[in-house]
């Protein structure tokens, strides 16, 4: 949260309104990223005392905040957030480095590319070794081209294509774009079950890498579980707020923890979030 923090007896709104930086935020599996945000930030103005802080018109009018990259509604993790002048830094949050930890399940594809999805195609996958996947996996490492999916936050005419799907309107895929896989390991493998180590830049949709694994392996394959273990300088064991802790207090002395803490730069990802953890928390 580099940037917060406020001296003096003033009040808990100027208090609020004196906030510039970013930090991140637990998202839980369920809302889309922005129904957080909101959520965080109407906690924080009702703290403040102030009133309907519901109204689109108040929230504007109190408080500038905004976050770095859109986390799957099914997914959880690290949602990086800039509050005042620290939204002007939320593009370096969209281009920078992100690592995940997936869970990727053999033998079934869905419209989504995930578990929220419908089941459209059923295939083999006894056949897949360990030995067999972690080769493949190789292809998906470095400078790659994919495909997002269609079910995503791009958008068409304004539109987001998740949006337009729902309403039952035709989508074309868009093309394949450069993207920048920095690391990928198989944390485990349990058929049909599997999980992934996953390091990339910005514009990575981890929902088409799974879907491209398993047709690479003459099977096909969906995400059950995600989350977004560091983005940026913010990882999940160290930085995030979760829900019991957006409280204006927590926010003011997030910057002072984080300078506390010593920044895992070479950490990996199973480390210290093990395969377990993340089934526990599949929906």
């Amino acid at each position: 949260a580099a940037g917060i923090g406020a001296a003096g007896p003033i009040s808990s709104l100027s208090k609020l309104q004196s906030l510039n930086g970013l930090l991140a935020i637990y998202k839980k599996q369920g809302p889309t990223s922005a129904d957080v945000l909101n959520k965080f930030k109407e906690t924080l103005l009702r703290e403040a005392g102030v009133q309907n802080p519901n109204s689109r018109k108040r929230k504007k009018q109190y408080l500038k905040m905004g976050h770095g990259g859109t986390l799957d509604s099914a997914a959880s993790g690290v949602l990086v957030v800039g509050i005042g002048n620290g939204t002007k830094k939320l593009s370096t949050m969209l281009t920078g480095s992100k690592k995940y930890m997936a869970v990727g399940e053999l033998g079934k594809a869905t419209d989504t590319l995930d578990a929220t999805g419908t089941v459209i195609m059923e295939k083999e996958f006894e056949h897949i070794t360990r030995l067999d996947m972690e080769e493949k996996l190789k292809a998906f490492t470095g400078d790659i081209m994919q495909v997002p999916p269609l079910f995503s936050a791009l958008k068409k005419d304004g539109q987001r294509l998740s949006v337009l799907l729902k309403k039952g309107h035709q989508v074309e895929a868009k093309p394949a774009r450069p993207v920048t896989v920095h690391s990928l390991t198989l944390q485990e493998f349990k058929p049909p079950l599997f999980t992934l180590d996953i390091e990339c830049g910005g514009g990575f949709y981890v929902r088409s890498l799974v879907d491209d694994l398993g047709k690479a392996l003459s099977s096909c394959a969906h995400v059950k579980g995600l989350v977004r273990m560091k983005q940026g300088q913010f990882t999940l064991q160290d930085h995030v707020l979760h829900e019991e802790q957006w409280t204006l207090q927590s926010v003011v002395g997030a910057n002072e923890r984080k300078n506390k803490s010593k920044l895992k730069k070479t950490m990996g990802i199973g480390s210290d979030i093990s395969f377990k953890f993340v089934l526990e928390n599949l929906p």
